[in-house]
């Protein structure tokens, strides 16, 4: 009976040693190909093939996080298992603890104290246990609480601690999120948080880091030695090499906790994630938070543009560029988008891809069409900080805006409650993506229960061809279907 030995190698690796037919299959076993990869330069000019393999068979090693994965695989093939040093921490720090310890932080919200809800202490309870794991959870679930608990708990413990988040508007985000948590229990922020993106200093003279991946993964191992503890919030937006970067250099870091609101299906992306963070715990879903009402109520609707049979006929051979291209260029299009826009209640987010082709035109439009009665909002990749946490906060304190934004930018960490409609101006069919767009309006506040999502989709078959983006829009309803949102198709004709 073969056996497979497992040691391990730091807080980082682990070692699997067996037979060489063996160590092969484990080879095979972890190696995944990436979906894309043949357009990348390196597929192309034949540097790589397009596949990430996680076992390294010169030096027998595999990401701790997956230790559960190669128990799997002996079991699935009655493969003995010796294990030379423990894997798998199993503390024991009682539930009703961790709870009593939440309660003394006395978290407040808008100045007011707020009670932390069951399943935001399980996963801190969870967190402060395994010491590794990926906490996936959706928007508006508290993830920047449990993170701020999780956090508060460790310090006390004596540890220092580095939380690494995908963009610099999360850096800000955070960090007013921890104060306003501390308005009330006299933990003072500034005493003991530092924020790190471009200009500010590397010198760490306090207790937490939170910082962009882009900032740091070119630091040296001696940089990274000084933290005990990495929370990677929003853990779906590393890109993998930096991210193995950064948690390869951790080398004193036995806590790694990765929060994400979903994770794509993707199964190597799901264990490059699990690999350096953990194990997934499910925390809770969109669904169930609707249920109890601590989200606002979702209601779908999608608004399928069917054009002319000219033009139908006329886009039949176009590639996936091609009907982009002139889907976002479509005056016809676009005069729909703007006067939905325009016509809605309350704030409206309108998430666009093409910055130069579909933003600043739709912006621009916007801005006719209502001519100062309601405030028309621009953002891309090249707006700075300040001025999105400005729109971020004018935004929350009035109703009459809309807010025209990069999907890259606005559909991941920014908190406006007052978001009361969505529109999906470009098609996409990234579940994350998606996912995280729609959080943006989910987000309670007083006198609002509900958002709604406006999916603008486009009918461009001809007889049995079906087009790119329409096929992107069933993998949208199958997002929608899988999450338990409701939703309904609305037939729009269209002269394109």
């Amino acid at each position: 009976m073969p056996k497979i030995t497992i040691e391990k190698a730091s807080n980082i690796h682990i070692r699997c040693f067996s037979e060489p037919a063996v160590e092969q299959e484990l080879s095979d076993y972890f190696t995944y190909s990436v979906p894309g990869a043949q357009f990348t330069p390196q597929f192309r000019s034949r540097l790589w093939d397009g596949k990430i393999r996680q076992y390294d068979r010169i030096r027998h090693t595999l990401y701790l996080g997956l230790y559960r994965y190669v128990e799997k695989f002996a079991v699935e093939r009655g493969y003995d298992i010796e294990c030379k040093d423990l894997i798998v921490i199993d503390r024991k720090i009682p539930f009703e603890e961790v709870e009593n310890w939440v309660d003394s932080l006395e978290i407040a919200s808008k100045g007011r104290n707020i009670a932390v809800r069951e399943y935001q202490v399980e996963a801190i309870h969870k967190a402060l246990n395994d010491e590794r794991t990926l906490l996936v959870s959706p928007t508006a679930s508290g993830k920047s609480l449990i993170i701020y608990s999780t956090l508060r708990y460790l310090l006390e413990q004596g540890k220092k601690a580095i939380i690494i988040v995908p963009t610099t508007s999360l850096v800000e985000q955070l960090y007013k999120d921890f104060e306003d948590y501390s308005s009330i229990n006299g933990w003072q922020v500034n005493d003991h948080v530092q924020k790190l993106y471009s200009g500010f200093t590397k010198d760490i003279d306090k207790d937490v880091l939170i910082t962009t991946w882009q900032s740091v993964y070119k630091q040296p191992r001696q940089w990274f030695a000084q933290f005990d503890v990495c929370f990677g919030d929003e853990a779906h937006q590393f890109k993998a090499r930096s991210l193995t970067t950064c948690m390869d250099k951790l080398i004193n870091c036995n806590y790694r906790i990765g929060t994400t609101g979903t994770i794509d299906g993707k199964k190597v992306h799901k264990l490059v994630l699990e690999g350096v963070f953990g194990p997934v715990f499910a925390v809770t879903t969109t669904k169930k938070l609707m249920e109890d009402k601590k989200v606002a109520e979702l209601d779908i609707t999608c608004l399928l543009l069917k054009y002319d049979e000219l033009t139908r006929q006329g886009r039949k051979t176009n590639k996936y560029a091609d009907e982009m291209d002139f889907l976002v260029t479509n005056d016809a299009r676009n005069k729909f988008i703007v006067n939905l826009a325009a016509d809605l209640k309350g704030n409206t987010l309108v998430l666009y891809q093409f910055v130069q082709k579909h933003g600043i035109p739709l912006y621009e439009d916007l801005n006719n069409k209502v001519d100062g009665s309601k405030d028309i909002w621009f953002v891309s990749g090249d707006t700075v900080v300040k001025d999105r946490e400005k729109v971020r906060e004018i935004a929350g304190d009035t109703d009459n805006n809309i807010i025209v934004a990069s999907f890259g930018t606005f559909s991941t960490g920014i908190n406006i409650p007052s978001i009361e409609n969505i529109i999906f101006a470009s098609p996409s069919k990234s579940k994350i993506r998606n996912l995280q767009s729609i959080g943006r309006g989910l987000r309670l506040k007083e006198g609002k229960e509900s958002c709604s999502l406006y999916d603008v989709a486009d009918d461009l078959s001809w007889k049995s061809w079906k087009n790119h983006t329409l096929k992107h829009f069933s993998e949208r309803l199958s997002i929608y279907s899988e999450e338990k949102f409701n939703y309904k198709i609305v037939e729009v004709n269209i002269n394109g």
